[in-house]
C-alpha cells in the first residue's frame, strides 16, 4: 500500500491561543507556553494517556526513532502540535506535577477520533535509567507499549560525554577525566530521595553518569519486571544504523501501525567527535564485559558487543 509520509495535519489548539502565539514577541514566548500548558492541564479529562514510551538509552538512538515516528502519518504529535516535543519528562523529573499535567501534553479524545488507528507517545532517555521511573509509569500507563534502544555501552558513553561538552554542562577536558571522576561526582546523590521524592532532582545523576547508564542490566529489568513481554520491545542501536528499514518495520508492527515505506530513515542528533583513544576503548570493553554478559542472559540473546 502506498502512503504519504506527511505527518497528520491539524492543530488541536484554541484559535485565540494560536493567534496569541503568532503575535507574541520572542521574550514573551515563555508566558505563552505557560498558558498553553495550563490549557492542556485544564482539559486533561478529555486527553487520553499515551500509547507508548521510548525509554532510552541516552545517545542510543532515541532521537532517530522519535523523528522516524514523527514522520509516520498515523503517529500524532504531542500537544501543542505546533511546538515539537519529544518528551514531557514526567516519570523522571516532573512526576510531582501530577497526572493531569501529564495528560495535558497529549491530544484530546475529539482530536484522536478524527484519526482512527493513530497512536501517540513520548521519548525520554532518562526514563530507563531513573530508578523510580518504571514503577511510576506502570502506575499511570500500565497498558503502554515500552521501547528501549540499547547501544554498545562504550560507544554510548563516549558519545554522551561529547554531547554534554557541546551542551556546556561538562567542563572536564577529556573523556578519561570524566569517567574517572564519575564515582566521586555521584557520591553526593541521595538515592533514597531519588526513588521516593518526586520533586528531588540530581544534576549529577542525570548529566554525569557516562559509565553507569551503560550498565543496562542494572536498570532495564526494572521495566521488564513490571511490563509483560508482549508490551516491550528491546532494540539494538547498531541494527538501526545497519538496517533502519528493517528495524522501523518492527517498530511499526509492534505499535500496530500501517507500514509506511517512504520515511526518511536518517540518523539524528549524532555529533562529530574525535576518535576514542584505543586504550580507553579497550579498558571500557573489559569494564563492561561482565555487565554485558549478565544483560545477554537476562534478555536471552547476545547483543554482540565484544
Amino acid at each position: 500500500m502506498t502512503m504519504t509520509s506527511q505527518p497528520v495535519r491539524g492543530v488541536e489548539m484554541p484559535r485565540a491561543l494560536q493567534v496569541l502565539r503568532r503575535r507574541t514577541p520572542r521574550p514573551a514566548q515563555l508566558a505563552v507556553r505557560s498558558l498553553v500548558r495550563r490549557y492542556g492541564e485544564q482539559t486533561a479529562a478529555r486527553r487520553p494517556l499515551p500509547d507508548y514510551l521510548i525509554i532510552g538509552s541516552k545517545k542510543g538512538g532515541t532521537s532517530s526513532l522519535t523523528n522516524w515516528l514523527i514522520q509516520h502519518p498515523d503517529n500524532l504529535r504531542m500537544f501543542p502540535s505546533f511546538q515539537p516535543l519529544k518528551s514531557a519528562h514526567f516519570f523522571d523529573i516532573s512526576f510531582h506535577e501530577g497526572v493531569d499535567w501529564y495528560r495535558g501534553h497529549f491530544p484530546t479524545e475529539r482530536f484522536r477520533a478524527g484519526h482512527p488507528g493513530a497512536v501517540v507517545g513520548e521519548a525520554s532517555p532518562y526514563y530507563m535509567f531513573h530508578p523510580a521511573a518504571a514503577g511510576r509509569a506502570h502506575s499511570v500507563v500500565p497498558d503502554a507499549k515500552i521501547i528501549a534502544v540499547l547501544r554498545n555501552p562504550v560507544s554510548r558513553a563516549y558519545s554522551n560525554y561529547w554531547d554534554r561538552v557541546a551542551a556546556g554542562t561538562e567542563t572536564l577536558p577529556t573523556f578519561e577525566a570524566a569517567i574517572d571522576a564519575e564515582e566521586g561526582r555521584l557520591a553526593g546523590v541521595d538515592h533514597d530521595r531519588l526513588r521516593g521524592d518526586p520533586a528531588y532532582y540530581s544534576l549529577e545523576h542525570d548529566q554525569f553518569t557516562y559509565l553507569a547508564r551503560g550498565r543496562y542490566v542494572e536498570h532495564l529489568p526494572t521495566w521488564l519486571d513490571v511490563y509483560p513481554e508482549e508490551q516491550t520491545l528491546v532494540l539494538r542501536a547498531e541494527d538501526m544504523y545497519d538496517d533502519p528499514a528493517g528495524v522501523f518495520a518492527r517498530v511499526q508492527e509492534f505499535l500496530g501501525l500501517r507500514v509506511c515505506p517512504d520515511i526518511d530513515l536518517k540518523t539524528y542528533n549524532e555529533r562529530s567527535k574525535p576518535p576514542i583513544d584505543p586504550r580507553t576503548r579497550d579498558r571500557l570493553r573489559e569494564y563492561y564485559r561482565p555487565w554485558n554478559q549478565a544483560l545477554y542472559e537476562r534478555l536471552g540473546r547476545d547483543l554482540h558487543w565484544s
